[in-house]
């Protein structure tokens, strides 16, 4: 495993794996300024790089940790059937907590691919089947977002954003029931929901990104939504070849919060594709805005000792000091097709091309 692993990391990003990669054993690291808690300890964040099939139709975590690169072989063992195909078809993720839906409309919230949740008694939480609004659909999910780290707490509440004007909120404890909210406006069909804790709301950015919707799921769902217009301030000055470039370019917005720092991100990426006709896409560049309460994106270079993660999982943000080898000012993006690394000061862009069946990073998770 340890040999293909490394002609795999290789192969997709072009450098010598034994520079980059190695074997450790599970890494937990003390308690610091992104714990809570003196009495816990902390994971680095990290990722589930492969899974090896062991027999019985399950199959052995490999996960990949951000701060040294590390690659661990866990004893954790997961149904196959949950990486490998489309059976129970993977529609988000958040803390750790992956979102399955069925055929039928069925939502399942479950604990397996998270390397630090038990794998004797995984825990699976039901949702009751989706209900579509008039003139909607919910076979296609752009995310899930949650309010709380895991569904288990009393209040917290999952949303399911569809592609269009859908938006779906569950409160997975007690007798769980779907509340459903049309959007309006158009500019958010596409866009992914994030849970902001700052604001206690789950919020919406609008494609191009000068727009973010609030909706509070603990009011009346008849209440309108709040609405915040962003002003783009700072934007540096573009060479030609810059400018050519990004336009040629597709770009995702996504909007990031500091639990430490209490600072709002605005991301954007830029991605196209590999070469003519090619399915895979390549990340061509980034740039960063900074949010004030003002609705003022000022476009930053600079976010200290901040590393960002964006992946299919709700994004989140660390700071590098608190885990060793972690380097911070930096942009963590991973995709299924996808692993890069970007330096926020110079967008210089390190990773590649990769085929990966659960591009979900997992934030610190506490363990007493």
């Amino acid at each position: 495993m340890s040999l293909l692993l490394r002609r795999l990391w290789k192969s997709c990003h072009g450098k010598p794996a034994a520079a980059l990669v190695k074997r450790s054993s599970l890494l937990l690291l003390s308690s610091n300024s992104y714990s809570s808690s003196s009495l816990l300890h902390q994971t680095p964040p990290c990722f589930v790089l492969t899974v090896a099939p062991c027999g019985d139709d399950l199959g052995k975590l490999v996960i990949f940790n951000a701060n040294d690169f590390t690659i661990t072989d866990l004893e954790k063992k997961v149904p196959l059937d949950l990486v490998y195909t489309d059976e129970m078809l993977k529609v988000g993720g958040s803390n750790g907590w992956i979102a399955t839906l069925k055929d039928d409309g069925t939502v399942c919230l479950q604990d397996d691919l998270n390397p630090f949740a038990s794998d004797t008694n995984p825990k699976r939480i039901p949702l009751p089947p989706l209900v579509t609004l008039p003139r909607c659909q919910t076979q296609m999910v752009t995310n899930m977002a949650m309010s709380s780290s895991s569904p288990e707490d009393e209040d917290c509440v999952v949303s399911l954003k569809f592609f269009g004007p859908q938006l779906s909120f569950c409160r997975p404890g007690g007798k769980p029931t779907w509340t459903n909210i049309r959007i309006a406006n158009p500019c958010f069909y596409s866009s992914p929901v994030v849970f902001s804790k700052k604001h206690g709301m789950f919020r919406i950015l609008a494609s191009g990104g000068y727009l973010i919707g609030s909706w509070d799921p603990r009011i009346d769902k008849r209440n309108k939504p709040k609405f915040q217009r962003l002003w783009f301030r700072n934007v540096p000055k573009l060479s030609k070849t810059k400018r050519e470039l990004l336009s040629s370019c597709c770009t995702s917005e996504h909007l990031v919060e500091s639990g430490t720092t209490d600072e709002t991100f605005l991301v954007k990426l830029y991605r196209r594709p590999r070469a003519s006709g090619s399915e895979k896409t390549q990340t061509k560049a980034l740039m960063v805005f900074k949010i004030d309460e003002e609705g003022n994106a000022v476009y930053t270079n600079d976010i200290g000792d901040l590393c960002i993660f964006l992946s299919k999982s709700e994004p989140f943000c660390v700071p590098a000091s608190s885990f060793p080898g972690m380097s911070s000012n930096r942009v963590n993006f991973l995709d299924f097709d996808e692993n890069v690394y970007i330096s926020v000061p110079c967008s210089n862009i390190v990773g590649g091309n990769c085929s990966y069946l659960a591009p979900y990073h997992i934030p610190p998770q506490n363990i007493a």
